[in-house]
């Protein structure tokens, strides 16, 4: 069974910056691309970032030139860089397969307030 681990979140200021990390575990995590999804308070889940399994990688036009998306096949594990965060970046920070959803984790929550 395909588990996801998202940790990083945290209360940061405006203009900060933060590492997102999604451990996977239950299947081969090599051969799949990636996803970071958010959800705001009241909004529907979003894909912000993809990578594919050849690293080709893609986002939303709201964090574009903010936010990478990277991978480490051999720890399992897809990363979100987030820097020049505002309070609009604030949402409970979730990793998926970026077209076809498992079990989703808990989320890693982002709160950026001054």
């Amino acid at each position: 069974q395909v588990q996801l681990v998202e940790s990083g979140g945290g209360l940061v200021q405006p203009g900060g910056s933060l590492r997102l990390s999604c451990a996977a575990s239950g299947m081969a995590f090599s051969n799949y691309n990636m996803g970071w999804y958010r959800q705001a308070p009241g909004k529907q889940r979003e894909l912000v970032a993809s990578i594919t399994i050849l690293r080709n990688t893609a986002y939303a036009d709201s964090v574009k030139g903010r936010f990478t998306i990277s991978r480490d096949n051999a720890r399992s594990t897809v990363y979100l860089q987030l820097n020049s965060l505002s309070p609009e970046d604030t949402a409970v920070y979730y990793c998926n397969h970026p077209s076809r959803p498992w079990i989703w984790g808990q989320g890693t929550q982002v709160t950026v307030s001054a």
